[in-house]
């Protein structure tokens, strides 16, 4: 997808913080379609929630963008949970065709609706996944396959659509697509020490969003037994609340 180029936006979704799992614990990863124009603002779209802003929300994760192809992808990687494996379940905010890890790259700026947003980072798995799926090795398959989706930061406020374009405008680092940020931060240690350059990059790389400059920073730090001259990160950044 190159500069200009455009895709439809599917479907939007939002989601209210409601019992997940056996034990209920408190989450907003069950997100449904709605109609009409909602309000992005610089921490999210209008009417979502979150139940832990540690971990998600933020003026780095403000929106969720998960490709609709992935699903494919899972039902023929896992067809006894086939029937789980439909738009919305990772919890996304917007779901297009023709945008996968490979085709986006960190910083990329692209118009939506009135809006205009940055991708800042993939999305990190966590623990609910495992319970969304009901499958305790759920985020073990999303790290190795980096089936994952990405976050976008909100440069622009404005209202946003299901049919809405979604139109490339700007791409600063085109030698970082999200593929190569996961190997490099994800991928085994024996990856990490050949790609020791790449987690420095990233460390410094401003479009990326704090809390994985920090990751790469003390990836990076556990190769050399070193941090020394690294960027450090307060907890608020690592918690993707402070701007990049």
């Amino acid at each position: 997808m190159s500069i200009g180029m455009a895709v439809p936006v599917l479907a939007v979704h939002v989601g209210r913080i409601a019992p997940l799992g056996a034990d209920g614990i408190p989450s907003g990863i069950d997100k449904r379609p709605v109609e009409g124009r909602l309000r992005l603002t610089r921490v999210g779209l209008q009417g979502d929630q979150q139940a832990d802003h540690r971990h998600h929300g933020g003026l780095d994760k403000a929106l969720h963008h998960y490709p609709a192809e992935h699903y494919a992808d899972w039902r023929r990687a896992v067809p006894a949970r086939a029937t789980r494996f439909l738009p919305g379940a990772f919890g996304e905010n917007l779901v297009t065709q023709g945008l996968r890890e490979a085709d986006v790259c960190v910083g990329d700026v692209f118009s939506l609706g009135d809006a205009r947003i940055q991708v800042s980072q993939g999305r990190q798995p966590c623990h609910k996944l495992n319970l969304r799926f009901d499958w305790p090795d759920m985020v073990a398959q999303v790290l190795a396959s980096g089936r994952a989706g990405w976050y976008y930061r909100v440069l622009q406020e404005g209202g946003i659509a299901q049919g809405d374009l979604l139109r490339r405008l700007e791409r600063p680092h085109p030698e970082w697509p999200l593929a190569r940020v996961w190997r490099v931060l994800f991928g085994g240690v024996a990856e990490a020490a050949v790609d020791s350059t790449a987690l420095a990059e990233l460390a410094a790389l401003p479009a990326l969003s704090v809390s994985w400059r920090s990751r790469a920073g003390d990836r990076l730090a556990a190769l050399v037994g070193d941090g020394e001259g690294l960027p450090a990160a307060s907890d608020a950044d690592r918690d993707g609340r402070s701007s990049a």
